[in-house]
């Protein structure tokens, strides 16, 4: 398999690269946990995503680039996680999310046999709409809880609006999604933007998306957030959502911000889940399948 993907790059003129491990910062994404080293009395932290040295060799060079990475996130064991596993992450120059989409297509369409028809794209409003009769973009949080009620979803505490969406798209739209042909689903609510472009329609949208092989999601991609105030902006807001939830804040990368405030092109980037990927090309339902080594007995 990834003798396939490095074929399908460097026919494609994209440059592979290496990038640190260990980085004296994190993500702060409330939603990701990083591993932490402690070494001769300092903190450091072990990647979750090449994302951010990538952007900063963006920066430098302007060039499409790819990498083939282990990463670590601390917490996700499951028949779809390992805390240790392999991103595939890439960046195109002068693409907009919709080319990457193209281009993800194309890549997945190699790799994964069961792929016989050709792929869906449908927006998030689109797929709230023809499953469920909801507008996700302007429902209120009242009529949210009201269909989750409607649907017999088990819930736990207080939801916030993030949350309730997340759980009518993973259990009520993703199981609608067909077993061969991707489907992508793109333009997503701004509070869900990270760092992607919103685009200031009526209402307003993330320019991001995520692909699917029936339930199970492969990768997300954006039309990356230029702006080096407003990517300051997403990283001190995700440290104020952590510190209001109880997680440990993390040390902002500044390497990564002095990048952005030089400046990269306009450019799309998506990060896919290697072995999700070969769960699908070998017809396997667990992760574990697929890693010689999984998490209990590395």
């Amino acid at each position: 398999m990834n003798q396939d993907i490095r074929a399908f790059f460097q026919k494609n003129n994209v440059l592979e690269v290496e990038t640190p491990a260990v980085s004296q910062c994190a993500n702060t994404d409330p939603n990701i946990e990083s591993f932490e080293l402690h070494t001769q009395g300092e903190a450091r932290y072990l990647h979750t995503s090449p994302e951010y040295p990538m952007k900063r060799l963006l920066a430098l060079y302007s060039q499409d680039i790819y990498q083939i990475a282990k990463v670590w996130r601390a917490g996700e064991v499951g028949s779809r996680h390992n805390p240790e596993f392999t991103l595939l992450e890439w960046y195109r120059v002068g693409f907009d999310y919709h080319q990457l989409m193209q281009e993800v297509g194309a890549l997945l369409q190699c790799l994964i046999p069961a792929l016989t028809q050709s792929s869906i794209q449908k927006s998030y409003q689109q797929v709230f709409l023809e499953t469920l009769d909801i507008n996700p973009h302007s429902a209120t949080n009242e009529l949210l809880a009201d269909c989750i009620e409607q649907q017999q979803l088990d819930i736990s505490g207080v939801l916030d609006r993030s949350a309730m969406l997340d759980l009518l798209m993973t259990h009520c739209i993703e199981p609608t999604f067909r077993t061969d042909c991707l489907t992508f689903i793109y333009d997503y609510p701004v509070q869900q933007s990270a760092l992607a472009c919103v685009r200031e329609d009526d209402p307003p949208v993330a320019e991001r998306f995520e692909v699917y092989i029936g339930m199970l999601e492969l990768g997300n991609g954006y039309q990356e957030l230029r702006e080096p105030d407003k990517n300051r902006q997403v990283l001190e807001q995700e440290n104020i959502t952590r510190q209001q939830r109880g997680q440990k804040t993390m040390p902002l990368d500044d390497r990564f911000l002095a990048a952005m405030e030089q400046g990269i092109p306009h450019c799309s980037g998506v990060a896919i889940g290697l072995d999700r990927v070969l769960m699908a090309r070998l017809g396997k339902k667990s992760i574990q399948d697929v890693i010689s080594f999984p998490w209990g007995v590395a």
